[in-house]
This record gives structure tokens, C-alpha cells and sequence, in this order.
């Protein structure tokens, strides 16, 4: 069983800019799915299809939705939109073009160099010009050869942008104020893991003998969210393959996620779905996206799941979270509560100071 995920690294260079910062940063603003695209209207034409493909990559809620949306402006529209969340500077290093004589002013020597030797074809810049902003660099010796490192290179492109986005979005979720630490401290207690649990999501169900725990928000309303954690103990590596996968999530679906009624449940289907190994904090998993369905053919929504192997506990962890909104466009959501997922940890993976702290809202 291979163990090993692909870990992203981005060399830091020296990155001169000739306009001057101030130490007090604004925060980026601007839709969180948008992309501004800086290049001149020549050059984008002929790399806009690839960019498109990169960065507006669709994905199906069961409606297709696009992962960022992008807008061209103009090197000479620096100014007013240097306070955006997402933007992408893009221009080969010598075409002459107005972005590529200001990609010229400000890179360092050094990197020029490596641009010009085809060694360095991107370049991150963190809270550039606001605080919570990636600015992106991307550069080649000509047009050919960066429309190819684009295509060759967009998974990796575009997980800059997603992971950045994933981390914007946990700062405005994970809030202490609104935190169910009584819950939370339960899980941790009983179970030995924990998770974050926002103020409106309830604890649904407890199956202690399916190591099942389902927590629900917007309980009989237009906007439904269920998370569940699962568990098997006892467990090897070789489970991690994606047919004991689908097959272990529609084993819990079909007895936990049923009509009120008990006449129908639900199940995952194959159309649009996607699984592929990821690096989840720090680990390996599988993760899968794709569409649920009652089997009743009498509602359905997107989902995604995150199922990995714990040492320590010889545990096969899975973690799930599924949309049921049928009047909205869902991608956002689904998002966020990618993100909630990423809260996990057990027991081990608690600072022992935040582990205490937890666990007194059991004497409380």
C-alpha cells in the first residue's frame, strides 16, 4: 500500500516591488471565487482558454459551478484593485509587453534569470498589498512555454488559490465565542478525537457500536449539513482503496440516513464523482467528492469525505460532510464545511494546555 502524498513547495525569492507597503495592511476584499487576472489583452487572449481551465475548473453541485471565476484587468488597473483577495500577474519575461516590462522592474535579478532558464515559472507573494491576499507571478521565457507550464502545471496552481481560500474561510469560522466546547468535550472524552462544532450544528446521533457520530445542522429547513465521523478499530492501511471506501460510506448512509419515514436512504452515485490521494493535515487519505441521491430518486446534493489511517490508534478514520439545499447554488457551502472537516485531530494531535482546557466543560 503505497503512504506517500505529493506535499506542494514553493521556493521564496526576493521580490522587489518599486511601490512601497505600509506595515498597517488593510484586509483583501472581494468575492472569495474571484480571480483577477493581470495581463495585457494580446497575451491573455492566447492564454486565456488555459487559465480558464486552471483556475475556473467546474465542479457539480449536482449544478455545475465554477471553482473561481476570473476578470481581466489591465497593469495599468494595479491601483484600484490591489486590494483583492485573489490575483494572478501573468506575462512572458521578455515579450515587451506593459506586464512584462513591470514584471522586469520588479523581480529580482536573480529570479530573472532563473525565469529566463525556464528553472522558475511561479512566484507567491503572501499579504502583498493586504493582509489575507495571494498575489501570483506567472512568467516564462515566451508565450509557448508558459501556456504549457500552465496546462502542465494546474492542479498544483490552482491548489494555491483553493488552500488559500480554505484558510481565509477557517479564520472566519473557527470562533471561540461560538463554540460548543460541552459537545466537543464529550467527543473527546468518549472517543478520543474531537471536532469543531459551531454554535447551530447539533449532535444528531451516537452510534457507539458502529463508531458512528452525526452532527446536523439546519435540522427540516432548505439548507441542511450533516457531518458524521466513523470509525474502525483494528484496522490496516489496505483499507484505503476507494471500493471499501464507497462501499463502508453507503454501509453508514444506508442505515443512518434515512427518510423520516424510514422509506427511503441515501447512497452516493458515480457521475461527477472524484477520488484522489491528498494530503490531509499532514497525512495521507483519500479524499472523494461527488453527488448523493436518496435512492427514491427524491432528492440529492454534493458531498465530500476524507478517509485516512491512524497509527496510533490503528484507526480508519472517515470524515463526511454532505449539502442538502436544493434552492441554492452550493459550492460555498460545501466549502466551509471542507473546511470544518479539516478541524479534526485526536487525542495525540491536542496541545495538552487546549486538551485541559476542553475537558473542564465536563465539570462545568
Amino acid at each position: 500500500m503505497k503512504t506517500k502524498f505529493t506535499i506542494l513547495f514553493l521556493v521564496s525569492f526576493s521580490f522587489v516591488l518599486l511601490l512601497n507597503s505600509c506595515n498597517t495592511k488593510r484586509r483583501a476584499k472581494g468575492r472569495e471565487d474571484e480571480i483577477i487576472i493581470v495581463a495585457d489583452s494580446t497575451e491573455y487572449m492566447q492564454l486565456k482558454d488555459v487559465l480558464k481551465q486552471t483556475f475556473g475548473k467546474i465542479i457539480y453541485t449536482p449544478q455545475p459551478e465554477k471553482l473561481f471565476k476570473i476578470k481581466r484587468k489591465s497593469i495599468n488597473s494595479l491601483e484600484e484593485i490591489k486590494r483583492k483577495k485573489n490575483i494572478v500577474i501573468v506575462a512572458p519575461i521578455n515579450s515587451g509587453s506593459y506586464t512584462s516590462q513591470y514584471l522586469n522592474k520588479v523581480l529580482d535579478s536573480n529570479v530573472k534569470e532563473l525565469v529566463k532558464k525556464d528553472s522558475v515559472y511561479v512566484i507567491n507573494k503572501y499579504d502583498l498589498w493586504a493582509k489575507n491576499q495571494l498575489v501570483m507571478i506567472l512568467t516564462s521565457p515566451n508565450i509557448d512555454t508558459l501556456k504549457n507550464r500552465i496546462v502542465q502545471k494546474k492542479d498544483e496552481l490552482l491548489y494555491y488559490f483553493t488552500d488559500f481560500s480554505n484558510k481565509r474561510i477557517a479564520q472566519g469560522l473557527y470562533n471561540p465565542k461560538f463554540e460548543q466546547k460541552d459537545i466537543e468535550a464529550k467527543l473527546l472524552s468518549k472517543y478520543g478525537w474531537i471536532i469543531y462544532i459551531q454554535a447551530d450544528y447539533k449532535l444528531a446521533m451516537e452510534r457507539p457500536e458502529d463508531n458512528f457520530v452525526w452532527l446536523r445542522r439546519g435540522v427540516n429547513s432548505d439548507m441542511e449539513r450533516w457531518v458524521f465521523v466513523h470509525w474502525l478499530d483494528d484496522a490496516t492501511p489496505e483499507f484505503l482503496n476507494k471500493d471499501s471506501i464507497a462501499a463502508e460510506r453507503d454501509k453508514m448512509t444506508e442505515k443512518y440516513y434515512r427518510t423520516s419515514d424510514d422509506k427511503a436512504y441515501v447512497i452516493h452515485y458515480d457521475d461527477y464523482k472524484i477520488t484522489k490521494e491528498v494530503n490531509f493535515n499532514g497525512r495521507y487519505a483519500i479524499m472523494t467528492q461527488g453527488l448523493w441521491r436518496f435512492n427514491d430518486n427524491s432528492g440529492g446534493g454534493p458531498f465530500v469525505n476524507y478517509t485516512f489511517y491512524d497509527e496510533d490508534t490503528k484507526r480508519i478514520y472517515m470524515l463526511d460532510a454532505s449539502i442538502f439545499a436544493p434552492k441554492y447554488l452550493k459550492k460555498s457551502i460545501i466549502q466551509q464545511v471542507d473546511v470544518l472537516l479539516h478541524s479534526f485531530k485526536t487525542e495525540k494531535e491536542i496541545k495538552p494546555e487546549r486538551k485541559k482546557e476542553i475537558l473542564e466543560e465536563l465539570e462545568n
